[in-house]
C-alpha cells in the first residue's frame, strides 16, 4: 500500500504531455528546465522519449547531479551565480557544455574565472534578474574582451506565462520578444555575429514563440493547478495521494497531507468534487462543495488524490515520485536533485 502522504506520478499521463511538447518542439526547440521537477530519473524519460538533450537548471545542485547522472551533454544554469569556485569544479569535470546566465560585470566575472560560456540574461518585463536591454551589448563586449564565449540571449517573460487570458498572453510576449531581439541585436554587433542562441520562454508560453531557439519548459511534464486554468494540450499527471484520518459531524474532513506537502504560494491544492478549505502542517480540511451541500463525506482510511497548485516547490518537499499504471506502482524515481 501507498503511505501516505505520496507523491504520485499518472505514467500515461506524463506520457502524453511528453510526446504533445515533443510534437510542438522536438529536440532542441525545448530545453526542459530541471527545477521543476529535480530528478536524474524523470530528466532521463525526457531524454529518451522526448528526445531532448539540453537542459537547463536553476542551482549548482541541479547542475552537478545532472552531470553526476551523464545527463550533462548541455546545460544551461538559468540563473546568476557568484560561487566561481564550485562552479569552475563543474566545468572542469562536465563532458558537455556548462554555460550560465550573467546580468552584470560580477557574474561575468565569476563566468571567466570558472572557464563557462554565458547567454546574456535580459530584462524583458519580470522584475527578478537581467540586465536592462541596453546593457546586453556592452556586456557581450566585455565578456569578448575577457576571453568568454557569449552563446547568445536569454528572456524570461514570466510577468505572463500564467496568464489565463491567451491573447494578452501572446501580447505579452511579441512585447517581451521585442525588447530581446533589439538586445540581441546589439550583443550579435558587440560579438561579431556568428550563429547566436535565443533562450526564453515556459510552459504557459511554448507555443506561443516563433523567434526564440529554445524554451525552457519544465511544469508541462506532471502540470499543477495553476497551469490547468490555462486550457493547454497537456494533462494533469502529478498528485499528491492522502489518507481521510478524521470525519467531523459538523461537515468536513480531514486529510493527513498538509502544508509540508504542498507548494503554497500559488494557493490551495485541488481536490477534485470537494471543497478544501485551509491546510494546516500536517492537515487538509474540506468538505461537500456549496452546491452540493448534502454530499456525504468520505469515510476514515479512504483514500483520495489532490493537485498540487504549484508543481516546482510542491516537488521539493518529497523524496520520490511513485509511478503509476492505473493504481499500480510500477516505478519509483527518485526525487534526487533537492537543495542548493
Amino acid at each position: 500500500m501507498i503511505p501516505t502522504p505520496s507523491l504520485v506520478v499518472d505514467l500515461a499521463a506524463f506520457d502524453h504531455n511528453v510526446d504533445e511538447m515533443a510534437r510542438e518542439r522536438p529536440g532542441s526547440a525545448l530545453r526542459p528546465h530541471v527545477k521543476a521537477f529535480k530528478s536524474t530519473a524523470l530528466a532521463r524519460r525526457l531524454r529518451d522519449r522526448g528526445g531532448h538533450r539540453s537542459f537547463c537548471c536553476a542551482t549548482l545542485r541541479e547542475m552537478e547531479g545532472m552531470v553526476d547522472a551523464g545527463l550533462g551533454e548541455d546545460l544551461l544554469l538559468a540563473n546568476e551565480t557568484l560561487d566561481a569556485e564550485r562552479l569552475g569544479r563543474l566545468v572542469r569535470r562536465s563532458p558537455g557544455r556548462v554555460t550560465v546566465a550573467v546580468d552584470s560585470e560580477a557574474t561575468l566575472e565569476v563566468a571567466a574565472r570558472a572557464s563557462a560560456s554565458v547567454l546574456v540574461d535580459v530584462d524583458v518585463g519580470m522584475p527578478r534578474c537581467g540586465c536592462p536591454p541596453e546593457e546586453a551589448g556592452p556586456l557581450a563586449a566585455l565578456a569578448t574582451s575577457r576571453g568568454v564565449e557569449v552563446r547568445g540571449v536569454m528572456g524570461y517573460e514570466g510577468h505572463v506565462v500564467g496568464d489565463p487570458d491567451r491573447t494578452r498572453r501572446a501580447a505579452e510576449v511579441r512585447r517581451s520578444m521585442d525588447v530581446l531581439r533589439r538586445a540581441f541585436d546589439d550583443v550579435a554587433g558587440a560579438v561579431g555575429g556568428g550563429e547566436l542562441l535565443v533562450s526564453a520562454g515556459g510552459t504557459g508560453t511554448y507555443d506561443l514563440h516563433d523567434w526564440a531557439h529554445e524554451v525552457q519548459a519544465g511544469s508541462y511534464a506532471l502540470m499543477d493547478s495553476h497551469y490547468e486554468q490555462l486550457g493547454l494540450p497537456f494533462r494533469q499527471a502529478l498528485f499528491v495521494e492522502a489518507t481521510v484520518i478524521s470525519v467531523s459531524p459538523r461537515g468536513w474532513a480531514v486529510l493527513d497531507a498538509g502544508l509540508k506537502a504542498f507548494g503554497m504560494d500559488h494557493g490551495n491544492p485541488v481536490l477534485p468534487g470537494w471543497d478544501v478549505w485551509f491546510c494546516s502542517d500536517e492537515h487538509t480540511t474540506f468538505a461537500a462543495p456549496a452546491d452540493e451541500p448534502d454530499r456525504e463525506l468520505p469515510e476514515v482510511g479512504e483514500r483520495l488524490r489532490l493537485v498540487p497548485a504549484h508543481v516546482d516547490p510542491t516537488v521539493a518537499y518529497h523524496e520520490r515520485f511513485l509511478v503509476l499504471d492505473g493504481d499500480e506502482v510500477v516505478d519509483e524515481w527518485p526525487i534526487d536533485l533537492r537543495g542548493w
